[in-house]
């Protein structure tokens, strides 16, 4: 961790040059964490708005109120590519960056050299210092892939280093969870520390299995390695497994990166056949908790999709698109995905209509 402090350090915009030492917030982790879970349900259940001003006031001096209302904002960066929104959610990084440093464990200049050769132990760190470096992480690592958006060459280099620093502190804490995990006296949070591990580690190792031989050969100077494809590929798989199965904080995040995988990314880099058995198994729990969820409804139609089966998938999408209309680019996944399940039935009057609506209202799909 000290290493890892000291590299950041070397970044003008990292927090640890921002934030000055003073008193903690006096909002404790359980409450925290019990506040982040309600804002997530209200999330899941197309409240966006509530679930940013419940997380909102927290914000800079609670580490996961903080993570949780720059992820919302990230996200919906991500479907926009509204400059707007970039900066916004650039600015909320930044401070969350910011409110977890506050509570990770200070390190000096001696600790961190010492470190290099003799790797700090987990009980040296307070359960609350844990999370912190968890949420770093987490934050480093959407901040790194915002970074992306601006796609040159600068900014790959900037996004890359901040990745390879967040995959750094992922496998300090898997270390850490292991540990504690063998402890008979277990921290009250462990299940929500480690399945933001299994999170973490499975999506690193899962994306980066992924990517071309030439790509992973220009990260390499990064500290990732992709040898071994499929055994990577399958600890990614097997991580987030754990995640998504664990009753926990992050597990709805876990199961979404495996739907992704599985209904998306599998199917159009051709890397295998769409797991479609898992995929319902994965999203039947929360088609019970959430059954008007646009992000579930959204899944449950592209299943169908993929299942062939176009008039059920049709139905769903427009369900998708009815359950709410605060975020409308959720709209536009779903007028892409009509489009083409009606281009498959070749009703290519409904279809144009849709793709007519894309060319108006999005900015990302100019079709």
């Amino acid at each position: 961790m000290g290493l890892i402090c000291s590299l950041d350090m070397m970044d003008p915009e990292d927090p640890f040059l921002l934030v000055p030492d003073k008193t903690k917030s006096q909002m404790d982790l359980e409450t925290a964490l019990q506040d982040s879970a309600k804002a997530l349900d209200l999330f899941l259940n197309n409240r966006f708005s509530d679930a940013l001003d419940l997380l909102r006031p927290w914000r800079s001096q609670s580490m996961y109120h903080a993570v949780g209302y720059s992820s919302m904002l990230v996200m919906q960066a991500g479907m926009t590519f509204e400059p707007n929104d970039v900066e916004k959610a650039t600015t909320a990084l930044k401070e969350s960056l910011q409110t977890c440093q506050m509570f990770r464990k200070k390190t000096t200049m001696v600790e961190a050299i010492t470190e290099i050769f003799y790797k700090q132990p987990a009980d040296d760190l307070t359960e609350e210092e844990m999370h912190a470096e968890l949420c770093y992480a987490e934050a480093l690592l959407q901040k790194g892939a915002l970074t992306f958006l601006d796609e040159s060459m600068i900014s790959f280099i900037k996004g890359g280093i901040k990745i390879r620093n967040s995959f750094l502190i992922y496998k300090e804490c898997d270390v850490w969870s292991t540990m504690a995990k063998n402890q008979s006296d277990q921290m009250s949070t462990q299940a929500h520390f480690r399945s933001g591990v299994n999170m973490g580690i499975g999506s690193f190792n899962l994306y980066l299995s992924l990517l071309p031989s030439k790509v992973l050969r220009l990260l390499e100077w990064m500290g990732f390695s992709g040898d071994r494809r499929l055994v990577v590929q399958e600890v990614g798989l097997s991580q987030l497994r754990e995640g998504a199965a664990s009753n926990s904080l992050r597990s709805i995040l876990s199961t979404l990166c495996l739907l992704m995988y599985h209904l998306y990314i599998s199917v159009i880099l051709g890397t295998g056949e769409a797991n479609l058995v898992e995929s319902d198994v994965l999203l039947e729990p929360y088609i019970e908790k959430f059954p008007n969820g646009a992000l579930i409804l959204f899944y449950q139609a592209r299943i169908a999709v993929l299942k062939g089966n176009f008039e059920f998938a049709q139905k769903k999408f427009l369900e998708c698109i009815a359950a709410q209309q605060e975020w409308r680019q959720i709209h536009h996944l779903c007028y892409w995905e009509l489009m083409w399940s009606y281009s498959f039935q070749q009703d290519w009057l409904e279809a144009y209509q849709y793709a007519d609506l894309l060319c108006k209202e999005s900015k990302w799909s100019q079709v």
